[in-house]
């Protein structure tokens, strides 16, 4: 890792030590580590997570049309989310990689063979990663590919598909690009819809708007 995120390095360097350690390698996966690792990087960290990300991307690519992997890596990060034990499982220090991967396989018997694999890669190399972050970035990259945005919508009760599919379509015209909706229920915000989309936060609930009417009275 040091040596492929050498900045003094020369890049015909790197290339050719990415020759000499991954020869077994296919010529295009070859090709692109040594396009990666010829970029200047900023840390090991970063290089890593590059590389990561490109094969996340390639695992999509791969899949065929019509298989919903952000779909699929939301609904495990949701359940993952709300069982402590399950979380603890796929994320433990204690756990070997084998039995990590072998969980995974087991949970997600009904998912495509694209989600288990880029799932079982982030439980096995979590690099001090909490895994909702790994499921929710990855999930991320994966709509990206596809053209996609990824919205988060948390409403107090279900929406019907009719109020679904009319915010995807005002979304999708403000950001100019298809949106997938991930859909969260939770009855605290008491009513209203928040939207997160990337870094961006549309909070309409209830419950927010009662804090900041708070906030105003108490000032």
């Amino acid at each position: 890792r040091s040596a492929f995120a050498d900045p003094a390095a020369a890049p015909e360097a790197k290339t050719a030590l990415v020759g000499r350690l991954f020869a077994g390698l296919g010529v295009p996966a070859r090709t692109i580590l040594s396009t990666v690792v010829a970029t200047r990087w900023s840390t090991q960290d970063d290089l890593l997570a590059g590389i990561e990300e490109l094969g996340i991307r390639a695992i999509a690519r791969s899949a065929p049309a019509g298989t919903t992997i952000e779909d699929e890596l939301f609904a495990f990060g949701t359940a993952v989310a709300s069982n402590a034990d399950l979380e603890l499982a796929v994320s433990s220090k204690l756990g070997t990689n084998e039995a990590k991967a072998a969980l995974v396989t087991a949970l997600l018997g009904g998912a495509s063979m694209h989600s288990i694999a880029i799932v079982r890669h982030l439980v096995q190399q979590p690099r001090g990663r909490r895994i909702a972050e790994l499921l929710s970035s990855s999930a991320t990259a994966v709509a990206d590919e596809a053209s996609l945005a990824i919205a988060t919508v948390t409403s107090a009760a279900t929406l019907s598909a009719a109020q679904l599919e009319r915010l995807s379509e005002g979304l999708a015209a403000k950001y100019g690009r298809g949106i997938r909706l991930n859909q969260v229920v939770d009855p605290s915000i008491i009513g209203g819809i928040s939207v997160q989309i990337g870094d961006d936060m549309i909070d309409g609930t209830v419950s927010t708007r009662l804090t900041q009417l708070r906030l105003q009275l108490a000032g």
